[in-house]
């Protein structure tokens, strides 16, 4: 099978015979070729499958036209609306996108910003990993000129546009819906602590927790952030008979694990343990019993995240940086409340 070669306009132009500045100025509609030319022209590169190359073209212009995106997961809902909101945004505007998963991985952090610097990105919108501690390949990135935007994940201490929530606000409302439900014994399964999520969830947990005078010990907070753990983590506190009444957790599928463990041992959602998760995607309402959770409104931080990017594209003016926040909501559902209703809580 031979290789796939895109067609170019020297095809076209073999193809009539003509020469191909006439075929590029005929598929600009410009005014000195005539229309049977144009009309003929058109019948051609329909045929071949012709497709202009948008990066040349924007080259040749200064313009690629293209914004980059750099996520830590692709599959986690939260990155996918995030993408969503973007990808609408961008196309508004006349760009394109492209995505670059980093997988965790600040190694490959590092590629991917290699990867589209080379490719001519306009601008790129980072949401950096658990691993990423150092900040110089962003810094390397910022001293080019390349315009970039944070988004849920901004680096700590790090001078930059961002785009994220108010983790802590949440958190604390999160945890004070568990209060207000008369649950004693309350743990948080919380993200690390070197990635401002993570730790903003905890400060925010713990707060309401000394707000209300609850006790705070080393069975209190559990690094706790993935499927793998939460099943880790729910037996150990199973075989020690340290099940708490309540446990709110840093991502829903920590939650949703969490349930599901839960259940496995008979352990009832939400009448012995009540569950809070952060996110809100579809797994949050496949859930049985379907989970309480805080709606990050993925949706919308993309679409503010890029037109903070866009801003810093197309005006090029060296403003003083800026932070969006997006509001957060908390959902109750089935795994805090048993009757079946369902609110929605600001969280301030």
């Amino acid at each position: 099978m031979k290789p796939f070669r895109q067609a170019t306009i020297k095809d076209i132009a073999r193809e009539l015979g003509i020469s191909a500045s006439t075929v590029s100025r005929a598929l600009k509609d410009h005014p000195d070729i005539s229309p049977e030319t144009k009309e003929a022209v058109r019948n051609v590169a329909d045929k071949l499958d012709y497709q202009p190359n948008a990066l040349a073209l924007g080259l040749h212009n200064q313009r690629s036209k293209i914004i980059g995106i750099i996520i830590p997961e692709i599959q986690h809902h939260f990155f996918s609306s995030v993408i969503s909101g973007i990808t609408e945004t961008a196309r508004n505007a006349g760009f394109n996108v492209i995505i670059c998963p980093s997988d965790e991985s600040v190694e490959r952090e590092k590629e991917n910003i290699r990867s589209l610097v080379s490719l001519r990105v306009e601008g790129i919108l980072i949401s950096i990993t658990k691993e990423t501690n150092d900040y110089a390949h962003f810094q390397k990135l910022m001293n080019r000129n390349v315009p970039v935007v944070f988004f849920d994940r901004p680096p700590e201490g790090f001078a930059c546009d961002r785009c994220i929530i108010d983790d802590y606000a949440a958190a604390y409302t999160a945890t004070e819906h568990l209060v207000s439900l008369g649950r004693k014994k309350i743990v948080h399964f919380a993200g690390p602590n070197n990635v401002r999520i993570g730790k903003d969830r905890r400060r925010g947990f713990v707060d309401c927790l000394k707000r209300h005078k609850m006790p705070i010990t080393d069975d209190t907070i559990f690094d706790c952030d993935s499927h793998d753990k939460a099943v880790e983590v729910i037996k150990k506190l199973r075989d020690e008979d340290n099940i708490p009444d309540a446990i709110f957790a840093v991502n829903d599928i920590t939650a949703v694990t969490t349930v599901n463990e839960l259940n496995k041992y008979g352990i009832r959602v939400p009448e012995k343990v009540a569950v809070v998760g952060f996110t809100n995607g579809l797994l949050s309402e496949l859930s049985s019993p379907m989970l309480t959770t805080i709606d990050q409104n993925g949706q919308l931080i993309g679409e503010k995240a890029t037109k903070l990017l866009l801003e810093r594209i197309e005006t090029h003016v060296l403003t003083p940086y800026q932070t969006a926040v997006v509001p957060t909501k908390l959902v109750v559902r089935g795994s805090t409340v048993a009757e079946d209703n369902s609110d929605l809580v600001d969280a301030k």
